[in-house]
């Protein structure tokens, strides 16, 4: 697709053969990221929207990985008076046998994670449901990105897809403070760290002594802004959607005390 700001940098955690081990352990800094900027509340409101509006009481997660924020999401959900019967279940197109064993296994309230492979591309594979993409919208390409949406609107399936980033400045500007900016993630991840749970030995070790993890969650998080789908590419991409029984809606999430945080998007079905 042609006029998108967003342009296609490589992260590490997209190779095939990058250690699943290594992904956990940046995979559990992005949820301490998470709940100290409270993602978490600003998924919950958006989510809380739909699920009330169209009275889902099932969340389907796209692309969970090792589940990332959405665990405590759905904590957050059943605190909700009318809500506490809703259901999660993650699913990824390459399902991790950890973490299914992890949360069908545990007995984690609520939360199953499906032993079978799900495209997001392709909606109708997946269970009934609220159809979740949370901070995966933009490994995908223009092309895969498309696909989901236009999936989700033939299905007739609600979907949220939420970037709690905003590929905001000119890419001349990025590219000049790369530099800084990389060195500044790397410190953030020696103090992140402690507040991780679990925390193996694996986490200590390549981030204080073999500082592997660093380097990687440092390069991922500044490729990943420029990946960002901006608003205005989210129209390109939305471009002959949307008819008289499918709607979509973007904007900016916002936090409780009115502060942006992140993009999203929301497809629904009109009654």
């Amino acid at each position: 697709m042609k006029n998108l700001k967003r342009i296609q940098l490589f992260e590490f955690e997209d190779f095939s053969r990058f250690p699943d081990w290594l992904r956990t352990c940046m995979t559990n800094l992005i949820v301490v990221l998470h709940k100290m900027l409270g993602v978490g509340e600003v998924l919950m409101g958006l989510i809380v929207k739909v699920l009330k509006e169209k009275g889902l009481t099932q969340i389907v997660d796209l692309g969970s990985g090792s589940g990332g924020v959405m665990p405590e999401v759905l904590k957050l959900l059943h605190e909700k008076e009318g809500l506490t019967e809703v259901t999660m279940v993650m699913t990824d197109k390459y399902p991790n046998s950890r973490f299914i064993k992890k949360f069908n296994e545990d007995s984690v309230v609520g939360i199953s994670y499906s032993e079978h492979s799900v495209d997001a591309t392709n909606i109708t594979q997946s269970p009934k449901g609220l159809k979740t993409m949370v901070n995966s919208f933009h490994h995908m390409s223009p092309k895969s990105a498309r696909k989901i949406l236009e999936s989700a609107q033939e299905a007739k399936q609600a979907i949220l897809i939420y970037e709690m980033a905003e590929n905001k400045i000119p890419l001349w500007i990025w590219g000049l403070l790369l530099p800084i900016s990389l060195i500044i993630l790397m410190l953030m991840t020696l103090f992140m760290t402690p507040f991780v749970k679990p925390l193996t030995w694996q986490q200590l070790v390549f981030t204080y002594l073999i500082p592997i993890i660093p380097v990687c969650y440092a390069w991922d998080g500044q490729a990943s802004l420029p990946r960002m789908y901006t608003l205005r590419d989210i129209d390109v991409l939305l471009e002959g959607l949307g008819d008289k029984e499918y709607a979509w809606k973007k904007g900016r999430a916002q936090k409780a005390n009115g502060k942006n945080l992140g993009t999203f998007i929301v497809g629904l079905p009109r009654e």
